[in-house]
């Protein structure tokens, strides 16, 4: 089948390509900035189109010629959210109908049969509504928890129970949830694909097991080694009040930590299991809970995190100026410039800059980095405990911190791009050359465009720690690589 992948830069898109194309499919990628997805093992393998859901035309060239489309966009970072689904899932709907796909596949949110869901829960049942009332087919699985090596439902669970041997929760923690591994969820995206013709219905899809919160949290422990896990029931304790706990905890934002925790609200189970008639379980069987966390375990600690929920990139407008923006593309710029020689290879200096953040550190004053990122956190922020998928390697595209990698020159050049909160937008440019005389020339310029006066006062206010935080690094950087060389 030719497929088109929308949201393929994202956690479920970046692992469902490869396996679209391991099952023989035309895969056709859309993305608003492709350069993304530069360094994808599978970018070579693929057809890659510039494209926004939120745009019209681009979205009817992008289906043009395809057979099926696969929907996995959320807009969780909006305030519009709602909105904006709306509008893109009515702009796939149309696009589709005039390409004449044969179908529209989408991952949607198990639900109860109430009225009175989550704002985000019941904006993904109304984008699967769209589509199932639109003229083409659609097939719309519904699933809650997803257990996967990286996924934001994972990194929740993982950071509560491994952080807190005893936490005060709230009520929902004893609501039954039918959680499913992400092998399991991607077995029948795939599937989906070729199921028979006038297919046009939800499926609710989980996992063999059904179990509250606090026996997931209690078996994690038991599969990572942990003690039992203490915990003690509060009434008080909003979902509200409980995200914001997340936010604070793990590395997972409140603006993530909201509507997953307003789902858990639910009762979120599977009422039917028809998916299994069309798409019957392996010999081994769907995964349990225990082998799903015993997998993802196994991966977070050999690196092999394909994909993580910070794939997807917090939004921004690409039409605005970018660090690579020549000086006259308008407004102010800030910068602060350091360039410092080595005698330490290009090759050795490289090194600790693709290793920079993470456990490896920012190479400055450290006090400095967690108080900003605690304040980050608080404010609702990513804060610094993201981390990184690898700690060696980096690639285009990926969470880093509070960073986001915008661009990468291996052995040259890495650009980042912040997404803590900021009155103004900012990034990070780590470059590396030989010296004229040999050994290394390390070259650190750091850039902020303000946003009103807020953004030129935080500049002026921070300009005095820049020696420290700046000036540090860059000598830390230079230092680390002399003393491994």
């Amino acid at each position: 089948m030719r497929c088109v992948v929308f949201g393929a830069s994202g956690y479920i898109g970046g692992r469902l390509v490869p396996d679209l194309l391991e099952a023989g499919h035309q895969v056709r990628v859309v993305a608003r900035n492709p350069a993304k997805l530069g360094d994808r093992p599978w970018h070579d393998d693929v057809e890659i189109v510039r494209g926004d859901v939120l745009d019209a035309d681009s979205t009817e060239q992008a289906v043009d010629g395809q057979q099926v489309a696969y929907y996995l966009v959320h807009s969780l970072h909006s305030n519009d959210f709602a909105a904006r689904d709306r509008q893109a899932a009515g702009n796939l709907s149309s696009a589709a109908e005039s390409a004449g796909l044969r179908r529209i596949v989408y991952l949607g949110g198990l639900h109860p049969d109430t009225d009175e869901l989550s704002p985000h829960l019941a904006s993904r049942k109304e984008v699967g509504d769209i589509f199932l009332d639109g003229p083409t087919d659609a097939v719309v699985l519904q699933a809650a928890v997803i257990l996967g090596s990286g996924s934001a439902s994972f990194e929740m669970l993982r950071h509560l129970t491994e952080r807190l041997p005893a936490m005060v929760t709230p009520q929902w923690v004893h609501n039954r949830i039918q959680p499913i591994a992400i092998r399991d969820v991607l077995r029948y995206l795939v599937a989906a694909a070729s199921f028979p013709a006038g297919q046009n219905r939800t499926f609710d899809i989980g996992g063999p097991d059904v179990l509250t919160y606090v026996e997931m949290m209690r078996r994690y422990a038991v599969v990572a080694g942990l003690p039992r896990r203490i915990v003690l029931p509060v009434p008080v304790l909003t979902p509200w009040l409980s995200a914001q706990w997340v936010n604070l905890v793990t590395p997972v934002p409140g603006s993530i930590a909201v509507p997953l925790i307003a789902s858990l609200v639910h009762e979120v189970i599977c009422q039917e299991d028809d998916i299994c008639e069309l798409v019957p379980d392996p010999p081994q069987g769907r995964l349990h809970f225990e082998q799903a966390v015993e997998l993802a375990l196994t991966r977070i600690g050999q690196y092999r995190v394909t994909t993580r929920w910070s794939d997807a990139g917090w939004p921004h407008d690409p039409s605005q100026p970018s660090a690579a923006d020549p000086d006259w593309a308008g407004g102010t710029v800030y910068e602060d410039l350091r360039e410092r020689h080595s005698t330490a290879s290009p090759e050795q200096v490289w090194q600790v800059v693709e290793g920079i953040g993470g456990e490896h550190g920012w190479y400055s004053f450290p006090l400095a980095w967690v108080v900003r990122g605690w304040a980050d956190r608080v404010s609702g922020g990513v804060g610094l405990r993201r981390g990184r998928r690898d700690p060696y390697r980096l690639h285009t595209g990926e969470a880093l911190d509070w960073w986001r990698v915008e661009d990468i020159e291996r052995g040259s050049r890495l650009l980042l791009r912040a997404e803590m909160r900021l009155p103004g937008r900012a990034w990070l440019e780590l470059s590396v050359s030989p010296g004229v005389h040999g050994g290394t020339c390390y070259r650190q310029r750091a850039v902020f465009r303000p946003h009103g006066f807020a953004g030129h006062a935080y500049w002026k206010l921070i300009a005095p720690f820049h020696d420290v935080v700046f000036g540090g690094m860059a000598a830390n950087i230079t230092g680390a690589a002399e003393r491994a060389s």
